[in-house]
């Protein structure tokens, strides 16, 4: 098993989204999160004033599949939230040693 973290613009979360779902994946989980990579932020004016915006507003999403869907799951996420401008995001891939359903107690795959 693997856990899928994606790291993407906002505005590229409904096209990953639908994406997901033509590929029969619909277990997700979506977090709004803010940070920064080599962009480092940028400037904004407010009522005259110059502030310096370090922490940028980004959507993670997460995701456990088998092993063997890795490698599609990634090239689709990828794919859906590319603008091939800075800031376009990661996507981290780390193993899963188990996982549990609470519900009935289903264990590794079987609890995806």
């Amino acid at each position: 098993m693997k856990k899928i973290e994606a790291i993407i613009q906002p505005f590229k979360l409904e096209d990953v989204r639908e994406a997901l779902k033509n590929i029969g994946v619909d277990g997700m989980t979506i977090i709004e999160v803010r940070g920064h990579g080599r962009q480092k932020g940028h400037k904004e004016v407010y009522r005259g004033h110059e502030y310096q915006v370090d922490l940028l507003p980004k959507a993670k999403i997460e995701i456990f599949c088998r092993a063997e869907r890795t490698g599609e799951i990634v090239s689709v996420i990828a794919a859906a939230a590319r603008t091939g401008k800075i800031g376009d995001g990661k996507i981290f891939v780390l193993p899963v040693e188990e996982a549990v359903r609470i519900r009935n107690d289903d264990r590794g795959v079987d609890a995806l």
